[in-house]
């Protein structure tokens, strides 16, 4: 099944600023709402992982989308930019409010 991770970024700082982020692969194993995924792009100065909030799957399609706990960057140990850049680097994509609803 294709699973399609989404988190929500945003800055405290920074208040206009946010992002939609992507990752896609193929897995048999499907994520449930609360558990907790882990990824090379995620830093640690942050989380130890993310929790998953919704899960939505089209079994026609056979393609999972799943939510992760959004991630608002109030101690911000690294800048937003650079933490994107780090998601980027682990397979990651920014994704628009008309990708999303082209779904």
């Amino acid at each position: 099944m294709k699973i399609n991770l989404m988190i929500f970024i945003s800055s405290v700082k920074e208040q206009e600023k946010y992002i939609s982020m992507m990752k896609t692969f193929e897995s048999d194993i499907r994520p449930v709402k609360g558990d907790i995924l882990d990824d090379p792009g995620f830093d640690s100065g942050f989380h130890n992982g993310y929790e998953v909030v919704k899960v939505s799957i089209n079994y026609a399609s056979n393609v999972c989308f799943v939510s992760l706990h959004p991630l608002a960057m109030e101690i911000e140990e690294i800048r937003m930019e650079t933490y994107i850049e780090k998601l980027e680097a682990h397979g990651w994509h920014a994704v628009s409010k008309e990708e999303l609803k082209s779904m």
